[in-house]
């Protein structure tokens, strides 16, 4: 019952996403890495739940490993540099043979429609085309890559008239010449290019690992573009995101985040329903990188007077918190600062002034979910500069629960006999509150 308790809740909370993700388009760069793992059956099953729900959808797929093997198997060279394969003219028939053959099995794994499997019914159709012009990527350092390339333009029109027939578009690794020649590309940057192109609000990028990792191995969920290139130039040859493939995917992610792209998402290949986790969820399963402001504390307004209410109403039934009615709150909305996530107000606090020099923080809520995160800390700074905005010198708090909380944060025990006249008046000696101080 439990289980089920949770499925509805989720269900009801993913309610808003559906209706966000429905129409726009993503972008979707499938490894070849992504595309051997075992986990990958599942992924089609999650990109076909997308397409039901009206996401307009461009799946761009690489071959590196697939390529590698076959190169090896007709004993030819793997020549690279920086990086980059040199694709000789017998590389490339290989390479045709090897990404030919993939792009079929992709289209077939979008046709399964077995009945009591998840694709039952589906009826998706997959297009390709085209849709890739490129170049030569030219000699580098005086190696010629020869037909190695580069995209040169991307038919957005002809890729969208597609989508608008509710068709999924499948891109290869290989791009066309106007005078008929082919190129091996990298598929990051045709996703890349493909998302800047079509002006796409997602692009995500599966890989190896859970998103992005700091130099201590911990997830860092969340990036601006400045921040990733940060993290970009830190990682070394001798990283383990180097030799991942993390650090292109990476790249990949802040070029199109710099350019059309408003979000892109870097989800594990091997991490069954992370596409859904991560799209669906507000605290995701990989690292986002965003020009958004994705959390934002701002002033309240009378429209979050609902989701303050919400909010703070297990801690007023708990006793935590005095309650507050609509009619009170909407009447001091202005003295409230919320932090809004992904639409949704996760915590509030406010601060009122009391007289020429002393202003009260009241009302600090957090939703269950994101505490012990430093939202608290976030606050409680806003707070303290707003009161400073105030010309006030001292800030005041009682509290019955909290008060090894505001300890630490340099507040002092105040007598009741000592706090300003007009709280005095209004103290509650029934919840018998313990009263603190901090000079500003």
């Amino acid at each position: 019952m439990d289980n089920l308790s949770q499925y509805i809740e989720w269900f009801r909370h993913s309610s808003s996403y559906i209706n966000a993700h429905r129409k726009k388009v993503f972008v979707v760069l499938l490894t070849g890495e992504t595309i051997a793992h075992e986990n990958f059956s599942s992924i089609v099953h999650d990109i076909t739940l997308l397409h039901s729900l009206g996401v307009k959808l461009v799946l761009v797929h690489g071959a590196r490993p697939q390529i590698n093997t076959a190169l090896d198997g007709a004993t030819l060279e793997l020549r690279y540099h920086k990086g980059l394969r040199v694709t000789d003219p017998d590389s490339l028939q290989v390479i045709k043979q090897v990404v030919g053959s993939m792009s079929i099995d992709i289209e077939a794994q979008f046709s399964m429609g077995l009945a009591n499997s998840p694709m039952h019914g589906a009826d998706i159709k997959v297009s390709r085309g085209n849709f890739i012009t490129a170049r030569p990527l030219g000699i580098i350092d005086g190696v010629d890559f020869s037909l190695t390339g580069v995209v040169r333009k991307v038919n957005a029109a002809a890729i969208q008239q597609q989508l608008d027939n509710n068709s999924m578009v499948l891109v290869s690794n290989l791009g066309y010449s106007p005078t008929g020649e082919v190129f091996n590309l990298s598929a990051e940057e045709v996703a890349t290019e493909v998302a800047i192109a079509m002006k796409a609000d997602k692009l995500v990028l599966f890989g190896p690992q859970r998103g992005v990792m700091d130099a201590a191995g911990n997830l860092l969920s969340t990036l601006s573009p400045t921040a990733a290139e940060q993290v970009l130039g830190n990682i070394s040859d001798d990283d383990e995101q180097a030799r991942n493939g993390v650090r292109e995917t990476l790249a990949a992610a802040i070029k199109a985040s710099s350019k059309t792209v408003h979000r892109c998402h870097l989800i594990n290949f091997a991490d069954n329903g992370a596409l859904i986790e991560e799209l669906f969820t507000r605290n995701g399963n990989g690292t986002l990188i965003s020009r958004d402001h994705f959390e934002l504390l701002r002033q309240a307004t009378i429209e979050d007077v609902g989701g303050i209410l919400e909010l703070i109403a297990p801690l007023e039934a708990a006793g935590i918190l005095v309650h507050r009615s609509r009619e009170l709150l909407e009447s001091e909305i202005d003295y409230f600062k919320v932090i809004e996530l992904e639409g949704m107000i996760i915590a509030c606090a406010a601060i009122y002034p009391l007289d020429e020099e002393s202003g009260e923080i009241a009302c600090i809520a957090i939703h269950r979910d994101y505490q012990e995160s430093g939202r608290g800390d976030h606050l409680l700074r806003a707070l303290e500069r707003e009161a400073r905005r105030m010309g006030l010198s001292k800030v005041i708090v009682l509290t019955t629960q909290t008060a090894h909380w505001f300890l630490e944060r340099g507040f002092e025990p105040l007598p009741i006999s000592e706090l300003p006249i007009k709280k005095q008046e209004m103290y509650n000696y029934q919840r018998n509150s313990r009263a603190f101080r901090k000079t500003l």
